[in-house]
């Protein structure tokens, strides 16, 4: 099969590979009909490469049609139309059960001193090969596959994968007050998906800061308030003046670890793509710098006693973080990847023909596997209005 394989720093390729198969009875195969791009690939691409084997498939945000399945799956069966959630877990341990897939622990990394294995991202999280592709093996798949119907595209049900738990997460984790405020730093697609998401569970009030106009302009058509960084460099007074002086209740991190105007976090970014790769892997895993302008924004911004909800990827050991500002602002800090299943039975009954989180239309691109390399140049520069890209097999 042909699938989007990393090979280094900037180097995603279309290779043909073998075709995945059943391993263990938990397992299914399915034909791949949609995979997104994520932000967090990006860091795959630039950031997080020490991490990276040459070879390793990427993508963790599919859908498709299941093929086949092993002897001990029996929610799903040939034919049917999944999505299929970016974390692997079992469905049945305690922290499962808890509602925290993210933490199976039946699947979790104990030897990486991780959570749930994620399809497609890195050794430390498993090195499952991933969903650009033709085809996937998607382990523990008694419990994890969405079924969906047929019938509508897969714009309309693709996103469950990861996006919009992933946004539902970040605004529950925030939770803004019946007509409160919320601040969202970052309008890639999960800030983007997170401020739609608060609008439509009544915030009074969603203020979206970016700095690429076709993600601004993007927000704005949705009703958002949108700041531009590039003219509001004191983002924190520009902020706190729209917000009687205090700051907003609660602010979303959907920037994370690749924040612009942090320049400690550049030089070390920048550092270590100098460093052969153990070393820097070494580096990263207990000592790495991330670039935190995005974090120490939110912690400036929001009100004493709000809320900063943090879904943007850090990869850091040793990030600096301001404690005493935090404990004498009282400020509430939650994080973590989101527990896909846990948020889907609140989700699904908004995927309906009114469409009130705008999933028909989120994607930007719509390409094949060949257009993949092209695509993950664009999406990191930001170019061409990239905000979200699908990978479509059978577009050719």
């Amino acid at each position: 099969m042909k699938a989007l394989v990393w090979h280094g720093q900037r180097d995603v390729r279309v290779d043909e590979v073998p075709d995945p198969t059943i391993q263990e009875p938990t397992d299914a195969i399915i034909r791949i009909t949609s995979s997104g791009i994520c932000g967090s690939d990006l860091h795959l691409y630039e950031v997080l490469t020490p991490f990276m084997t040459e070879g390793d498939i990427l993508g963790h945000e599919p859908m498709g049609i299941v093929e086949e399945v092993g002897g001990g799956v029996t929610g799903i069966a040939p034919g049917d139309r999944v999505v299929i959630p970016f974390q692997i877990s079992c469905g049945s341990c305690f922290m499962c059960d808890t509602g925290l897939q993210t933490q199976c622990e039946t699947t979790q990394l104990r030897e990486q001193g991780s959570g749930a294995p994620l399809f497609g991202y890195t050794k430390l999280y498993g090195q499952v090969p991933g969903a650009q592709a033709e085809y996937l093996r998607v382990p523990q798949a008694q419990f994890g596959p969405i079924k969906v119907p047929e019938g509508p595209a897969d714009d309309r049900f693709v996103y469950l994968s990861d996006v919009l738990p992933t946004a539902w997460q970040a605004v529950a984790y925030a939770d803004v007050p019946a007509g409160g405020t919320l601040v969202v730093l970052g309008l890639g697609p999960i800030g983007d998906m997170s401020c739609r998401v608060a609008m439509q569970q009544g915030a009074g009030r969603v203020i979206g800061v970016d700095l690429v106009p076709e993600r601004l302009e993007r927000a704005r058509r949705r009703g958002v308030d949108v700041l531009d960084l590039r003219d509001n460099g004191e983002i924190g007074e520009v902020i706190r003046g729209l917000t009687d002086g205090r700051g907003p209740d609660a602010v979303v991190d959907a920037v994370g670890m690749e924040a612009h105007g942090d320049p400690v976090g550049t030089i070390a970014h920048k550092l270590t793509s100098l460093m052969p790769d153990k070393v820097v892997e070494k580096v990263m895993e207990h000592t790495g710098i991330d670039r935190m302008g995005a974090i120490h924004a939110a912690i400036d911004i929001v009100r004493r006693g709000g809320t900063i909800s943090l879904s943007g990827v850090y990869g850091g050991m040793s990030d600096p973080f301001p404690m005493l500002t935090m404990f004498d602002k009282q400020i509430q800090l939650r994080m973590g990847q989101a527990n896909v299943k846990r948020w889907v039975p609140e989700i699904l009954p908004l995927l309906t023909d009114d469409d009130p989180l705008g999933v028909d239309d989120f994607a930007t691109h719509r390409i094949s596997l060949s257009g993949g390399p092209d695509a993950y140049r664009t999406f990191q520069k930001k170019e061409d209005g990239a905000v979200k890209y699908l990978v479509q097999p059978g577009l050719g």
